[in-house]
């Protein structure tokens, strides 16, 4: 057994690398927040300058008079209301999506014939609008919640299933073949294999599927909603209330940001292993 002595000296240098390591991380982690400030600057500048213009101002008020009408929807009532009602409907939508797609896409991968007879469905169904379909759906299910619900599943269920779908055929065969050979059976090889490499497309999934509920959304509460961010978006814009609409368009962004803030999250838990690039 060789034993290498380390010097002080190495020692030293092994400490000021970490120092330096750490330097270097404090400085990116401050120029990231200077660069979200000044990208923040640019577009509080760039919402003045909409707001001044003749052609835009009234499409685009300026904070002065959006913030005081979010007191005015509180005061209408319609502000809490709205926000249980739409993330009622994008939970229960992209949650039913979710526990769906997922079997379906790996039994799509394992099983041929599952491909054959669901694939061209989901292909030719996902490239139809939302809003194509959205008022028969009320027509079966009437007005309210329930609607926008399955909409939303239905989006979310095309989105998430062949994002994970494709995400199981790019796993590398090297891997099943070496498996098989050292005698693994296929639910050695599911469980051990195939649902690990698969959690990276499973984030992607979600992520994508988030992102369609809430594109879908505005289309689910267009039409036979009683209460939401879509359906008081669409009753403001034919009033032609700018201010309060263009609140709840951002108040939705901001829903999307801490979505999209919780699923990097989950993904730094489950997937610590893989390299990324800062």
């Amino acid at each position: 057994m060789v034993i290498r002595v380390v010097a002080d000296g190495d020692i030293g240098k092994i400490k000021k690398g970490r120092c330096n390591m750490n330097e270097k991380k404090k400085k990116s982690v401050i120029n990231d927040k200077v660069w979200l400030l000044i990208s923040f600057c640019a577009a509080m500048l760039l919402w003045y300058l909409l707001s001044l213009g003749e052609a835009t101002g009234r499409s685009f008020p300026f904070v002065d008079k959006v913030i005081p009408s979010v007191k005015e929807m509180i005061d209408r009532g319609a502000f809490g209301k709205d926000i249980r009602s739409s993330l009622t409907c994008v939970a229960a939508g992209f949650g039913l999506g979710f526990v769906t797609a997922l079997p379906i896409a790996f039994l799509m991968a394992w099983y041929q014939p599952v491909q054959k007879i669901i694939e061209p469905w989901i292909n030719f169904i996902r490239n139809i609008p939302a809003l194509g379909y959205a008022p028969l759906l009320v027509i079966i299910f009437g007005v309210g919640q329930k609607p926008a619900i399955i909409l939303i599943w239905i989006c979310t269920f095309m989105t998430m299933s062949i994002t994970i779908y494709q995400g199981i055929k790019n796993i590398d065969v090297t891997l099943i073949k070496a498996a098989r050979v050292l005698g693994a059976n296929d639910f050695d090889i599911f469980i051990k294999i195939i649902c690990p490499a698969t959690v990276p497309f499973i984030i992607t999934a979600v992520r994508l599927g988030l992102s369609a509920a809430l594109t879908t959304l505005l289309a689910a509460e267009s039409t036979g909603a009683q209460a939401g961010i879509g359906m008081r978006i669409r009753s403001l814009a034919n009033s032609f209330e700018s201010a309060p609409m263009l609140m709840y368009i951002i108040l939705l962004g901001i829903i999307g940001l801490i979505l999209v803030k919780v699923v990097d999250i989950i993904e730094r838990k489950l997937t610590g292993w893989q390299e990324r690039i800062d």
